[in-house]
């Protein structure tokens, strides 16, 4: 059985400059999948808004998508770390409302710990949060939640105002409480910078390698989101291209009759008497 992590194994990880692998899942099979593999984290994302439930963005997931998905996926990892995003609109109105969606993630989800997108503007969330006793991971650089600021899904941090920006982000939402910082789409340059300033582990997604550990998308390291692939996504899998030749084959089969065989029925029971039975209704 695989051992379930806890914060103290993330901070010592980074202490001793091991890195911690996540990936997202939405799913029972995909979480148990992770789970087999040894993956240290999973993320019920809301990028679940693209990969499952086809919108253009992460806006419109609520969170009883959030939750039902959560619920899914501890049920497919009963012994990893589960990070449970929280939507848009489910800790913007005030830090109340923060708390409370928070509480429903980890009574009726079985998560954790909560991520949630921002720096300085959201810092008292994550204190609010955090002083209601549950465990917070940041998230800066490019947050999709509010990408329409950013003037779409864009590296940001590439230049010094931007740059000084995120670095300000990131001790606020270290001071505000938040055990460990998730970096999206930023400079390896600043990602460094910002593992070696702060004193939580940082987590890179698209944002290079010297840091506390890595996380990707499912669909996109696994090929199964077609819409586009970020830059920073390397795929080590095309299962979209094996389900849809898995499907041509299976059409064809039924269509030439040669699916279901005989390898593929139940056979009436020996002894029976199937044709009197028939009779009886003609």
């Amino acid at each position: 059985m695989v051992k379930k992590k806890n914060v103290l194994d993330f901070i010592r990880m980074k202490k001793e400059g091991e890195k911690a692998t996540w990936v997202t899942a939405y799913d029972f099979p995909m979480a148990s999948f992770a789970e087999q593999a040894g993956m240290d984290m999973i993320l019920v994302g809301d990028s679940l808004g693209m990969v499952v439930l086809g919108y253009n963005g992460t806006v419109p997931v609520t969170m009883e998508d959030c939750i039902s998905h959560c619920q899914a996926v501890r049920r497919g990892a009963p012994n990893t770390w589960i990070v449970g995003d929280m939507p848009f609109g489910s800790y913007q109105i005030s830090d109340e409302g923060a708390v409370e969606n928070a509480v429903r993630f980890h009574k009726e989800a079985d998560v954790d710990c909560v991520k949630l997108e921002g720096g300085q503007r959201v810092a008292s969330r994550i204190r609010a949060i955090v002083d209601a006793g549950m465990l917070v991971i940041g998230h800066i650089g490019l947050t999709p939640q509010s990408s329409g600021q950013l003037g779409g899904f864009r590296a940001t941090g590439r230049d010094v105002v931007t740059a000084r920006n995120l670095i300000n982000d990131a001790l606020a939402v270290q001071e505000a409480g938040a055990y460990a910082i998730l970096v999206e789409a930023i400079p390896p340059e600043l990602t460094e910078f910002l593992a070696k300033k702060l004193d939580i582990p940082v987590y890179s997604i698209g944002a290079g390698e010297p840091c506390d550990g890595q996380l990707l998308i499912c669909g996109d390291m696994l090929g199964m989101f077609q819409a586009f692939t970020p830059k920073f996504v390397k795929k080590y899998a095309n299962i979209a291209e094996i389900a849809v030749e898995a499907f041509k084959e299976y059409i064809e089969d039924v269509r030439k009759g040669e699916f279901p065989n005989d390898d593929y029925v139940y056979h009436v029971k020996e002894g029976e008497d199937f044709e009197s039975l028939f009779k009886e209704f003609e």
